[in-house]
């Protein structure tokens, strides 16, 4: 018998968060960014659900801009660490792919670059302020020339960067990057793009041309204290398993892995199928709140590689086989993060082969 452990993506909610993201961004265009197995939603089904709607798509790596072609997306794909080696702009260049362009490597391979598959469009990164990836401000005109001049580039340069803390609504962070950027660009033609998920919602005025959002789409936030719902998005997943035994346990005994947790009473302790092995965080603490059924009650113990145990003390008409759900739609991901010491996004990104996904079209 298969495990119970299942990621329900809802193909809905996917449509109505970018939707919502065009609305709020307009009329900047949005890049879907479905990096990361599309943030562990699965790559081709997230962008077949979107297919009729996306603009474009942005993913990290030419391999997933090679995948979504294969799948027969036509729209533009922008991959956002441009090429790894000289190969992969013949390639990008035949794929029709637009390439980030960060690192003065990459210059020299697009100079012996041949035109005779196409010109590869290319986006100029400008580090503002990230200190990742991208040419220092001081550079960004010389090395704009440089691409402009070179027969296999699009003319058509893109400029881009990325903020490093564009979840800080107030903070000076953003706002020097967001100057910076928009001081080294000036007098330079091309469209334009700095804004991720949590500038799109709180730094308007960096909207500019085009917005690339991946959070967002999946229903995430990474806004301090917030969730996705919060700002009008639906959670496109839903992590899901079956109460497979419930123990009456005494008081004084420990639960789990070197009993890091004590029960204070005699108490029911539930017994969840999931664990690290579906990629359910080890890191969660006792305290991580779960649902069984509609009832929201805490982890207690460590998290093991294929079961977690619940408090169920607030549960008391729990039962054997009822459905237990670690985030998604009535749990938010986000409230689920901090007591993992992570992010919602590590959270979805996380899951393993041997989790059952199925779609809903809700």
């Amino acid at each position: 018998m298969s495990r119970t452990t299942v990621a329900t993506i809802h193909l809905g909610a996917l449509r109505h968060n970018l939707a919502r993201i065009k609305a709020m961004a307009a009329p900047a265009k949005v890049m879907a960014v479905v990096k990361a197995d599309a943030y562990g939603h699965g790559l081709e089904r997230v962008a077949r659900a979107l297919d009729a709607e996306a603009e474009c798509f942005a993913v990290a790596a030419l391999g997933d801009g090679l995948r979504l072609r294969a799948a027969g997306h036509r729209q533009r794909i922008v991959v956002l660490s441009g090429p790894d080696q000289p190969g992969d702009i013949a390639e990008m260049q035949r794929l029709g792919l637009d390439a980030a362009i960060h690192h003065e490597a990459q210059l020299t391979w697009l100079a012996e670059a041949s035109a005779r598959r196409g010109r590869l469009r290319a986006w100029l990164k400008v580090d503002s302020g990230m200190h990742r990836l991208g040419f220092a401000p001081e550079r960004v005109p010389e090395v704009h020339a440089r691409l402009v001049a070179m027969p296999g580039v699009d003319p058509g340069i893109g400029l881009l960067t990325h903020f490093a803390e564009s979840e800080v609504f107030d903070g000076e962070v953003t706002r020097a990057q967001i100057a910076r950027f928009n001081e080294v660009i000036r007098g330079l033609d091309g469209p334009r793009s700095l804004s991720n998920s949590a500038a799109v919602l709180g730094w308007p005025e960096a909207r500019a041309d085009w917005v690339r959002t991946g959070g967002l789409l999946y229903g995430l936030s990474v806004v301090d204290g917030k969730s996705g719902a919060d700002f009008g998005f639906r959670p496109a997943m839903t992590l899901s398993t079956r109460l497979i035994a419930i123990n009456r346990i005494g008081k004084g005994e420990r639960i789990g892995y070197n009993g890091t947790w004590i029960c204070p009473e005699d108490m029911p302790v539930g017994v969840a199928a999931i664990g690290y092995g579906d990629g359910y965080p080890r890191s969660a603490a006792s305290g991580t709140p779960v649902l069984v059924g509609d009832a929201r009650v805490p982890l207690i113990g460590r998290v093991s590689m294929d079961l977690v145990t619940l408090d169920l003390r607030t549960a008391p008409q729990a039962k054997v086989g009822d459905r237990v759900t670690l985030w998604g739609e009535g749990l938010p991901a986000e409230a689920v993060a901090p007591h993992a010491c992570t992010i919602s996004y590590d959270l979805t990104c996380g899951m393993t082969r041997r989790v059952l996904f199925v779609e809903d079209e809700g």
